[in-house]
């Protein structure tokens, strides 16, 4: 019988001696994406608390928890609304809303590339509006006016004045002068 047992001994010392099944560990997602799926699922307008992120995980991943989930599961939730992945205003969880800017959003960057698009071998910024027109190079050179509008001229000369002021209203009539009369 001795011999049996050894027979049945070799059995299990060749199956030790080949590599033995582990148990695998389950793939489980990991809790940041645990905790996100949680909150799109029940986040209501404010977000959700602590205890139903916990019952909704708990819910759908009924086996294959660990034994520390609660406190996994807060240290997970504080690193994350630390670092900006989620929002935590009044003992309630929510995602953070993306907000878009005004006006058309930037070109996507190729990978490496830093710093502003043109380089400095562009040359110097355009300026903003419309080019100026092509001056003719034979054309005389152009007088620079002064800005604004121009003093009113009087009496369609210069708009200096004579010495004489212009009344104001309608010019009286002119009478004629009448002949003298010789009395003899």
């Amino acid at each position: 019988m001795a011999d049996a047992g050894s027979a049945s001994a070799s059995p299990t010392g060749s199956v030790s001696g080949s590599p033995s099944p582990s148990p695998s560990p389950s793939p489980l997602p990991s809790y940041p994406e645990l905790i996100k799926a949680a909150i799109a699922k029940i986040g209501g307008p404010n977000g959700s608390t602590k205890a139903a992120i916990s019952d909704h995980i708990q819910a759908s991943l009924s086996s294959g928890l660990p034994a520390d989930h609660t406190s996994l599961l807060s240290s997970h939730l504080a690193s994350m609304s630390s670092s900006g992945e989620l929002t935590f205003i009044d003992d309630l969880y929510s995602l953070p809303l993306i907000k878009r800017g005004r006006g058309r959003p930037p070109k996507p960057r190729l990978p490496g590339e830093t710093g502003p698009r043109r380089t400095p071998s562009d040359g110097p910024r355009r300026p903003r509006g419309r080019p100026p027109k092509p001056r003719d190079p034979s054309a005389p050179e152009k007088v620079p006016r002064p800005r604004g509008r121009p003093p009113k001229s009087i009496n369609g000369g210069s708009a200096e004045p004579t010495g004489e002021k212009k009344q104001r209203g309608r010019p009286p009539k002119v009478r004629p002068q009448f002949a003298e009369v010789g009395f003899v």
